[in-house]
């Protein structure tokens, strides 16, 4: 009896050192729920719009085929962006009436870290 008396506690012991090393588990999260009916916004893509931003800068390269600009621009604060020199994707419409050397006015749309010119006046 002494014996039997031993192991139980002995069981008893290694159940409570084992439960004390087990992590505890993140709770289940919420099974997903249907739509409301007449929730309008179900399923839209709720991802944030593209920001539009403005700038100056001198046309270095044209690619009225592969629809293309190279602008050395100054700053671009709502980009982030410092001066630099790069290449924008542009209407091929747009670059009517523009040349390399000429100085204009651009409206960028920004997405994903790039921009794209959509509209262009020399200066």
């Amino acid at each position: 009896m002494k014996t039997l008396s031993l192991t139980l506690a002995a069981l008893v012991a290694m159940t409570g050192l084992a439960a004390c090393d087990r992590k505890t588990e993140a709770p289940a999260a919420p099974a997903a729920s249907a739509p409301a009916a007449g929730n309008d916004m179900a399923g839209m893509d709720m991802a944030p719009a593209d920001k539009m931003a403005k700038g100056v800068g001198v046309v270095k390269a044209i690619d009225k085929a592969a629809g293309t600009i190279t602008l050395d621009h100054e700053a671009i604060p709502q980009a982030g962006w410092p001066a630099m020199t790069m290449g924008f994707k542009i209407a091929p419409a747009l670059l009517d009436g523009v040349a390399i050397g000429d100085h204009v006015a651009f409206d960028l749309k920004l997405h994903d870290g790039a921009g794209e010119v959509t509209a262009i006046s020399k200066r």
